[in-house]
């Protein structure tokens, strides 16, 4: 009896060994991406005003955070999705914005020549 259990217990020590080791080796890989999440989410935080820097890293913030999630430093992983997702949205919004700005200024733009030159045009004391 006691021979058996002494060889059930050895291999389930070599089971948890190995088990150990994958889960170990997961997490290390997974934790480069939680950093890189982070550091990214920052980037694109802080440059929201230049948006050619800031939508790339917001959405690299955003794949490294998902990817990052089910590892030791999720904290890492989470703020990263966070700060990533916020560079984002405020990156989007500022296009938008600089873009209904843009078409509005040229509008009114085009609505006050043209009624220059209407007036300009139909002003009879230059026939006169």
């Amino acid at each position: 009896m006691d021979e058996e259990k002494k060889e059930v217990v050895e291999v389930k020590e070599v089971d948890n060994t190995e088990e150990t080791k994958k889960v170990e080796e997961t997490k290390k890989d997974r934790k480069g991406f939680c950093i890189a999440s982070m550091v990214l989410g920052i980037i694109a935080l802080v440059l929201f005003c230049v948006f050619y820097i800031s939508i790339p890293c917001a959405i690299l913030a955003i794949i490294f955070g998902i990817l990052g999630i089910k590892s030791t430093g999720k904290g890492m992983a989470v703020a990263g999705l966070v700060t990533g997702s916020i560079g984002l949205i405020i990156s989007i919004a500022i296009i938008v914005f600089a873009f209904i700005f843009g078409v509005a200024a040229g509008i009114s733009d085009t609505l006050n020549n043209n009624n220059n030159y209407t007036r300009n045009y139909h002003n009879y004391e230059l026939y006169d």
